[in-house]
C-alpha cells in the first residue's frame, strides 16, 4: 500500500490536517470523506489515481487530526465549504466527494464554481434531490431514521462506549464491513477517540437544515433556491447499488441541476465503495477524466 505524504495547513486560522498521494505537478483532486471517515479512508482508492492526478485528502473540520470546534453553529454547510475553497486556493481542480463528503463537494461547485473545474460525487446526494425524497416520507425517509439518533443530545457519548461500539454498529448496519477490521479498524478507532471528535462528527448532522419526517410522516418541501443550486461543470455520480443508507430515489432528477452529468453504477458495491471496488471506481473516474 502507497503511504501517504502528509501535513498540518492553516485554513483561516485553524490547523486541518492533509495526507497527500501523487506527483505535485500533476493536476490536483480534492478528496473530501464522509462520515464517520478520515482522510485515511482514501488509502485503496488514491494510489490508483495517483498516476494522474496530484491526489489532496484532508480530514475535514470535526474529523481527525483537524480542527474540531464544539458549537453546532461551526458546522453550517458554508463555513465546512469556506475551509476546502480556502484550501483550493486560487487555482481551480477536481473534486471528488462520498456521503458528507459530497454535501461539500456540491457546496463547493454550486457557490464557488470558479474552483470546481470537474464534480464527481461517490455514493452522495444533491441537497433538492435529497430533501424530496425525505419529504416524501417513502423508504428513504425510513432509511434516514438513524439521523435522529445521531441529532440527538450526548449521541457522541453514546457512540464512543465501549471502544465506539455503538458507531461501529451504525457504520455497519446492512450492509458489508468486511473491509473494517484489523489495523483499518485500529486506525479509525484511534480517529474516533480523539478528544471532541465524535462531537465534530455528530455535529455536521445537527447543524444541517436538512428535515427528517418521522415514520409513516411526511413534511413540507422548503422553499430553495433552485436557480443558485446548480452545477454547471461536468458532474460524474458512481454509485455503489447495494446501498441502504442512500436509496436510488435520493438522485431522482438530478439532471435538472446538473446539465453535464453522467451516471455510472457499481454493482456488488454498497455505500462504502471506494473500499470494496476501489479498482472498478478508479476505472470509472479515469475513463470519464479520458472521454471529457
Amino acid at each position: 500500500m502507497t503511504e501517504p505524504r502528509t501535513e498540518t495547513v492553516t485554513l483561516d486560522g485553524n490547523p486541518f490536517f492533509l495526507r497527500h498521494w501523487g506527483d505535485e505537478s500533476l493536476p490536483r483532486l480534492l478528496l473530501l470523506h464522509g462520515f464517520p471517515e478520515y482522510g485515511g479512508a482514501w488509502e485503496s482508492l488514491a494510489p490508483l489515481l495517483a498516476d494522474r492526478f496530484h491526489c489532496i485528502a484532508p480530514d475535514q473540520r470535526g474529523y481527525g487530526q483537524s480542527w474540531a470546534p464544539e458549537q453546532v453553529s461551526d458546522y453550517a454547510t458554508g463555513k465546512l465549504v469556506g475551509d476546502m475553497a480556502a484550501l483550493i486556493g486560487d487555482e481551480p481542480l477536481t473534486v471528488l466527494g462520498h456521503d458528507w463528503g459530497a454535501a461539500v463537494a456540491y457546496g463547493l461547485a454550486m457557490s464557488r464554481p470558479d474552483l470546481v473545474d470537474r464534480l464527481i460525487i461517490m455514493n452522495g446526494v444533491h441537497p433538492v434531490p435529497f430533501q424530496r425524497a425525505l419529504a416524501a416520507g417513502g423508504a428513504q425517509a425510513e432509511a434516514s431514521q438513524y439521523i435522529h439518533y445521531l441529532r440527538a443530545e450526548g449521541s457522541e457519548d453514546r457512540l464512543g462506549r465501549d471502544g465506539c461500539s455503538k458507531l461501529l454498529n451504525v457504520f455497519s448496519s446492512r450492509m458489508d464491513m468486511e473491509w473494517l477490521s484489523g489495523a483499518t479498524r485500529a486506525a479509525y478507532v484511534t480517529e474516533w477517540s480523539r478528544p471532541g471528535r465524535l462531537r465534530g462528527m455528530v455535529n455536521w448532522y445537527r447543524a444541517s437544515p436538512l428535515m427528517v419526517p418521522a415514520p409513516g410522516e411526511t413534511v413540507e418541501m422548503p422553499d430553495l433556491p433552485l436557480d443558485r443550486l446548480k452545477v454547471r461543470c461536468p458532474h460524474l455520480l458512481i454509485w455503489g447499488m447495494n446501498d441502504t443508507a442512500l436509496l436510488p430515489e435520493a438522485t431522482a432528477g438530478l439532471e435538472d441541476f446538473a446539465p453535464d452529468l453522467t451516471r455510472v453504477e457499481i454493482d456488488g458495491a454498497d455505500h462504502w465503495l471506494h473500499h470494496q471496488k476501489p479498482q472498478e471506481v478508479a476505472q470509472a473516474v479515469l475513463g470519464w477524466v479520458d472521454g471529457g
